[in-house]
């Protein structure tokens, strides 16, 4: 058996130049007038250029924006759950032309990222965008916040992308590619691989998710959030550190690869949960995990909306397709790791087990129950929380 397509039934299609196309493509970006994107458009920026967001070409139009809002369409029909849209401040915008090209430079550096040909410009209704995307118009929810606070005017069009930014330096073999993954996929002969999304790093909970997995697939892969997420979060040095500390102990060799990818977080719940799985397709995974409120963020989705999304798409919209899974605890009667479908016992003999009580408890020092997480975990987020203090 062979790995799933990419999106959209083609070949993988990354926008990254490379060679003498690149050091020319650069040359002339250097003469082009610069516009500095936002951390959230450099990790669809990156995402574009290795072929994570296949098959997109650029930038969205307007009529590809209202699609995905709407209907979870491009304008060509293609399914899409989430706009990939750059934006301007007016001012900008007002230099810019219809047929300009221009290079993207990275918010941190202000190096250049891409290329871009502007095909169109518009305004869209931000507060539109919330209501469909995020089901909130609430500032306090931190993707409505960012879209909020975005450009007034958006730009479409296709582009060159020139850099990877910081995340092959930052992070070395745990930035891969969609082609780097499917290749080790193929070289452990794997075909059915199942994706776990990790923003955290991994408790008990976790754990017994991903070998569920393990249990029907070839394998899993753990795909960390490498780009922004919100304070108080876990980076993804450690995160890393302590994942692979975990499946060195606790897992059978040859069954888990770690990976990272370079995208923020938009905290769009069900919508991301069904973006995650797109961009796993690319990456060749054929099933993804969906636990309990995934890509959530507060009260503002139920904990099961992510799972009853992909009920609502058009069959054949993605290959990859989800493994739903129950809210899962620690049962004392049971001895334990257990959900809601295999346990009969009450709450009182479960341990609810949270990255959110995790982290809470290793900020104020607090024990941490064996069951909660395994001890080689807990000892690295320990001395990172222990590095903290003593700044």
């Amino acid at each position: 058996m062979s790995l799933v397509d990419p999106h959209g039934g083609g070949d993988l299609l990354p926008l990254l130049l490379e060679g003498d196309a690149l050091a020319l493509e650069r040359k002339r970006a250097a003469t082009l007038p610069a516009l500095r994107v936002s951390s959230r458009e450099k990790g669809d920026l990156i995402m574009l250029g290795i072929g994570g967001f296949t098959p997109l070409h650029g930038f969205m139009t307007h009529a590809d924006w209202q699609g995905v809002c709407d209907d979870m369409k491009m304008a060509n029909g293609l399914f899409w759950p989430i706009p990939i849209t750059l934006s301007a401040a007016q001012t900008a915008a007002d230099a810019i032309q219809i047929g300009d090209e221009i290079a993207l430079t990275d918010p941190d550096n202000g190096s250049v990222l891409a290329t871009m040909l502007v095909t169109e410009k518009y305004q869209i209704d931000k507060a539109h965008e919330c209501a469909t995307i995020f089901k909130t118009n609430d500032p306090k929810h931190p993707g409505v916040k960012l879209v909020m606070e975005q450009g007034e005017i958006n730009l479409a069009g296709p582009v060159k992308v020139l850099s990877q930014g910081d995340f092959p330096e930052k992070y070395g073999a745990l930035f891969m590619s969609p082609k780097q993954t499917r290749a080790q996929f193929e070289a452990l002969g794997w075909s059915k691989v199942a994706a776990f999304q990790t923003r955290n790093p991994m408790h008990r909970s976790h754990e017994y998710l991903a070998k569920i997995a393990i249990e029907t697939c070839d394998g899993i892969l753990i795909h960390s959030l490498l780009g922004n997420l919100k304070p108080g979060d876990i980076p993804a040095e450690v995160r890393a550190k302590a994942i692979a500390t975990l499946t060195e102990n606790y897992f059978v060799k040859k069954t888990v690869i770690q990976a990272g990818y370079p995208l923020d977080m938009r905290y769009a719940g069900p919508r991301e949960a069904l973006l995650h799985a797109l961009f796993r397709q690319n990456y060749g995974c054929s099933h993804q995990i969906v636990g309990r409120d995934h890509a959530g963020v507060g009260s503002y989705y139920g904990p099961f909306d992510a799972h009853h999304i992909f009920d609502t798409i058009p069959d054949g919209a993605l290959q990859t397709q989800p493994l739903k899974i129950d809210i899962s605890f620690w049962c004392y009667k049971c001895g334990g790791m257990a959900s809601a479908r295999t346990c009969p016992h009450t709450d009182a003999d479960r341990l609810q087990v949270s990255g959110t009580q995790l982290r809470k408890s290793l900020s104020e020092g607090a024990p941490v129950a064996p069951e909660f997480s395994r001890p080689e975990v807990l000892a690295i987020l320990r001395e990172y929380y222990a590095g903290l203090d003593a700044q």
